[in-house]
């Protein structure tokens, strides 16, 4: 399974906000990052919208977690950010495959994302962040 480059976007977005001791603006991830300022302010305003992040409005504003990283699953992230998890199409709701009642196939595939997504289920923000002073000195890097 690939994840999209929203829920990649997503990830980083709250690795940056939560290694940050001060507010974050989406410029500043952006450069960091090396990617469009545009796609992160949709980011940024869905994870506003599932009250991961909060904004800071004004002159001096920016983006900040809205909770503590260790209460941030990243298997809750990618299931929000995730539009769908349609492997193969007999997951989807207009399944036309012929061997959909006897094939095996669906069955595996949903015990593997099953699994993948368990995994994800076992670690948080914090997970990611925490004592990581490459990951600080790479970001912050000025």
């Amino acid at each position: 399974m690939r994840l999209t480059t929203y829920t990649d976007y997503s990830l980083r977005v709250l690795m940056y906000v939560a290694m940050k001791d001060d507010l974050s603006t989406i410029q500043e991830i952006a450069d960091v990052y090396g990617i469009s300022k545009n796609h992160l302010m949709k980011v940024a305003l869905e994870l506003g919208r599932h009250g991961l992040l909060e904004t800071v409005r004004g002159r001096n504003g920016g983006l900040r977690l809205a909770g503590s990283p260790d209460k941030i699953g990243l298997g809750d992230v990618v299931r929000l950010m995730e539009e769908d998890f349609a492997m193969v199409e007999c997951f989807t709701k207009g399944n036309g495959c012929i061997i959909t009642a006897p094939c095996r196939l669906k069955g595996i595939l949903s015990e593997a994302l099953e699994a993948y997504l368990a995994v994800l289920d076992r670690y948080t923000l914090a997970d990611l962040t925490k004592r990581n002073s490459t990951l600080a000195r790479t970001l912050f890097a000025a």
